[in-house]
C-alpha cells in the first residue's frame, strides 16, 4: 500500500501536518518525518551537503511511497531526486524551482532577511511565521493555529536554521521539472505570497481560498487532493500488474 510523506518546510517541524489528520480516510499510511535537525531529529547536526541528508533520510523517503514536500520542503524533497531512487509520485506544496523569483521572493529580499536573521534569530523567525501567512483568509486565526502546533520558538537549532536559509537560496529544481523521474504535481494557494504569479497559475492545484499554508487554512481540501492522488496512483499500480 502506497504511504505518503509528509515534509515540512524551514523553521517549522513535522507538526505543521497535524490538522490533516482527520481528513485522511481509514487505512491511510502517513508519516510525517522531521528532516535532521528539527524536531524529534533536533540533536542530530543538519548535514552541508544533499548526499549526506540523502544518506540520513533515505529510510524516511522510500521509493514505493508518495512524498510530499512542502516551502522549504518541497525544494528538498525534489533536490533529493538526484540522490535517491524516486518516490511513486512528489507533490510540492507552495514550491517553485526556485524559492527566489519574478513576482514572488526576490534575492534581495532573501539576503536581507539572512542578515536580519544573523543580528536577531528569534525575532526574524518570527516574522517569517507571520509573513507566510499573510494570504491566508484570516492570518491572525492561522498565526494562532501555527502557534499551538509548533510553539513560541523553532525546534531547530541556529546552525539548522542557517543552513536551510542557504538551501533555499541555492537549490534550483529547474532541471527535475524539464525531465522528472517521477510524476510531480504542484499545489499552490491563490494568495500565496511567496510564489510568483507565473508559479501560482501554472500549478497542477491552486487552493482558492489560502496561501502559502493550506495545511492550516484548508485541511480538507489539501487531504482530499492528496488522497485522491494515491488513488491515481494505486490504480496505475494494478494497470501495470495487469500488463
Amino acid at each position: 500500500m502506497t504511504a505518503m510523506v509528509l515534509l515540512s518546510g524551514w523553521g517549522i517541524d513535522a507538526r505543521i501536518w497535524q490538522p490533516l489528520a482527520p481528513y485522511w480516510p481509514a487505512g491511510m499510511e502517513v508519516h510525517a518525518p522531521d528532516w535532521p535537525g528539527y524536531g524529534e531529529r533536533r540533536a542530530e547536526s543538519h548535514p552541508a551537503s544533499l548526499p549526506e541528508l540523502a544518506s540520513l533520510m533515505r529510510d524516511a523517503l522510500p521509493a514505493d511511497a508518495i512524498w510530499v514536500g512542502w516551502s522549504l520542503g518541497g525544494l528538498l524533497a525534489g533536490a533529493l531526486l538526484a540522490h535517491l531512487p524516486p518516490p511513486r509520485a512528489l507533490v510540492l506544496i507552495g514550491t517553485a524551482a526556485r524559492f527566489c523569483q519574478a513576482g514572488g521572493v526576490s534575492a534581495t529580499e532573501l539576503d536581507t532577511f539572512r542578515r536580519a536573521f544573523e543580528r536577531q534569530p528569534q525575532a526574524t523567525w518570527q516574522h517569517f511565521l507571520r509573513w507566510q501567512l499573510q494570504g491566508e483568509p484570516t492570518p491572525r486565526t492561522a498565526h494562532r493555529r501555527l502557534l499551538d502546533l509548533i510553539g513560541p520558538r523553532p525546534s531547530a537549532s541556529l546552525h539548522t536554521l542557517e543552513a536551510g536559509l542557504e538551501q533555499l537560496a541555492g537549490i534550483d529544481l529547474t532541471l527535475q521539472f524539464a525531465t522528472p523521474p517521477c510524476p510531480i504535481r504542484r499545489v499552490a494557494g491563490a494568495h500565496d505570497g511567496l510564489l510568483g504569479e507565473e508559479a501560482r497559475h501554472s500549478a497542477d492545484l491552486v487552493l482558492a481560498d489560502t496561501g502559502h499554508c493550506p495545511m492550516l487554512s484548508c485541511p480538507t481540501a489539501l487531504a482530499a487532493y492528496l488522497t485522491q492522488l494515491r488513488k491515481e496512483v494505486a490504480a496505475d499500480d494494478k494497470h501495470e500488474a495487469a500488463i
